[in-house]
């Protein structure tokens, strides 16, 4: 089943190398309009095929909707390939150098010849980008630095869209009847941010039809290695997939082994030939002979161990802690009681708060705290007081007739280049909480910035900290900052630290959770979400959470409105 992200990319690629082939504004945006569509929609990607058939889309003609549906139903999608085709490799690794979009890729292309990355370099190098129109020095350092992330990331992938391209194959292949079980596994099993391939362990009384099945995948591409019982293939997205098919007995032992991390298993294995045990690939034995495990709880039991969870098997010192004790129920979806940091209309989000409101409902929530972006932000249609004003009156009337569900007033204030917020102390203390977020000047030194974000902190206006180094995976590094400074600073002014769930930010990096839990921080699992499809990406900042070991007391959403409300008022006071 092709998910609904396949589908918005592939529209985006399109729109980009129409406009690589230099084709009229109106076709373009056509495209650009139709995944921004996609995207947007509650609908899932089948549904939303449904009614693009049927004529109830707007801004979905007759061309759309037949390559819509032709790579709903097919996977491929003809029209995309040959594009491609048409167009020499290099120029897509140009698009994704950060800030070269189709459109100056084009002109690099058109003026001065440029069609591979290793000659664009060069030209940076020469400067011959400095009098180039539409460039200048400082865009020909940008570009520079973007070919050195390019290079540095080459061939990784955000967990979105490969988790669920993953998924979309275990679904097929599970419907083929083939698998007695299929799990993912490797690093997307431990939601690692970003990822090499997609790896799929199975179990299979009939391996050369599963095999054939996983090679006849729609999505697959090229198939570059295939046997009896294992197979890679290329993904149209241009990502790897493996197929591993091992026996009933030797599963335990795969699903640990094919999980990972490497670290985790050389100490798990050294740990087993401490204990007397032979841990293999595939087996588990002692003294020679196989030892019988039917799980992975049942594999770290035999080895005198609690069961680890996945997330968490790193090679940092799970292991140990796993000899002390059984690790805490760490946090899933279903703790979640409501969503923090969404833009309506009021801003840059799409639905209104209404709309909101009556679908976060519908899904069982408690809340929504809505955060529009503050007047400083003019990029992103900023609040003005006026705007905050009316926000309230309207939030107000909505929280008295969908009552008991609650929307909190909330807002996203920018950072200021001094440390101050983006409004005065009157319409500040107007919000129920404020999310403070650096949006700009990302290039000061990191006392300069630390010295900025911990001001931000004191601010007794402020409840949480968002996206906290203003990372972009695979495309901007965080920006020059002491996190430790920052979270001991949000620590003494009772301000919670942000998990940014946007599979682009995933931001805190869960390699800082167990300090932020130390100090007693709370960190809200928060969507970013700018239309309301947007939300499900809380299920990125979930898994990252898990990875770094956070329960449903440390999430701030996953307290009961009236708790939350409380946590929220006590700055105020």
């Amino acid at each position: 089943m092709i998910d609904k992200s396949v589908i918005a990319d592939a529209l985006d690629e399109i729109a980009a190398l129409l406009e690589l082939k230099g084709e009229n504004d109106f076709k373009v945006r056509a495209y650009a309009n139709a995944a921004r569509l996609v995207r947007g929609s509650e609908l899932d990607a089948a549904g939303f095929v449904r009614e693009a058939q049927a004529g109830r889309i707007k801004g979905i003609g007759a061309a759309l909707r037949e390559k819509i549906t032709t790579l709903f139903e097919t996977g491929a999608l003809p029209y995309l390939e040959e594009l491609r085709a048409e167009l020499p490799a290099g120029l897509f690794d140009m698009l994704r150098v950060p800030g070269l979009g189709a459109k100056k890729v084009r002109a690099l292309r058109e003026q001065l010849g440029i069609e591979e990355l290793s000659d664009l370099e060069d030209a940076c190098r020469q400067n011959r980008l400095v009098n180039l129109k539409g460039f200048g020095a400082k865009s020909q350092e940008k570009i520079l630095a973007g070919i050195r992330q390019v290079v540095a990331y080459g061939g990784r992938f955000r967990l979105a869209p490969a988790l669920p391209e993953a998924e979309a194959l275990v679904a097929a292949l599970r419907a083929t009847g083939a698998a007695g079980r299929i799990e993912i596994v490797g690093s997307l099993r431990r939601w690692v941010e970003t990822v090499h391939n997609i790896n799929l362990l199975a179990v299979s009384s009939k391996p050369r039809e599963l095999i054939d099945a996983f090679c006849d995948q729609p999505t697959v591409q090229k198939i570059d290695k295939r046997s009896t019982k294992f197979a890679r293939v290329t993904l149209a997205g241009g990502i790897a997939a493996d197929l591993r098919v091992v026996s009933e007995d030797e599963w335990a032992p795969a699903l640990v082994h094919f999980t990972g991390s490497a670290t985790h298993v050389e100490r798990l294995t050294a740990l087993a030939k401490k204990r007397g045990f032979e841990l293999g690939e595939r087996s588990l034995s002692r003294r020679g002979k196989p030892v019988v495990v039917e799980s992975e709880a049942d594999l770290y039991r035999a080895l005198g161990l609690h069961d680890v969870p996945p997330e968490l098997r790193e090679g940092l010192d799970e292991i140990d802690l796993a000899a002390e004790r059984e690790f805490p129920p760490l946090v899933t979806l279903q703790d979640l009681r409501g969503v923090l940091h969404v833009h309506s209309t009021y801003s840059d989000g799409v639905d209104t708060i209404r709309h909101l409101a009556e679908s976060f409902r519908a899904r069982g929530y408690q809340y929504l705290g809505l955060t529009d972006h503050s007047q400083s932000a003019a990029y992103a249609g900023g609040m003005k007081p006026d705007d905050v004003r009316r926000q309230h009156a309207e939030i107000d009337a909505l929280n008295r007739e969908l009552s008991p569900f609650r929307i909190f007033k909330g807002v996203e204030s920018d950072i200021l280049f001094d440390g101050s917020l983006d409004y005065d102390d009157e319409v500040l203390a107007s919000f129920d909480f404020v999310i403070a977020s650096v949006h700009s000047r990302f290039n000061l030194s990191e006392e300069e910035m630390t010295r900025r974000v911990v001001r931000a902190l004191a601010n007794p206006h402020t409840s949480i900290l968002g996206h906290p180094t203003g990372r972009l995976l695979l495309t901007r590094e965080g920006f020059q900052i002491d996190l430790d400074a920052v979270l001991e600073a949000a620590a003494k002014y009772g301000v919670a630290v942000e998990l940014n769930a946007h599979p682009h930010r995933l931001d805190l990096d869960w390699r800082r959770h167990r300090r932020a839990k130390e100090l007693g921080i709370p960190i809200p699992i928060s969507p970013d979400a700018h239309e309301l499809a947007g939300v499900e990406d809380v299920r990125y900042g979930v898994g990252v959470a898990r990875k770094g070991g956070l329960t449903p007391h440390d999430v701030l959403n996953c307290w009961d409105v009236k708790q939350l409300a409380q946590w929220f008022a006590r700055r105020k006071k």
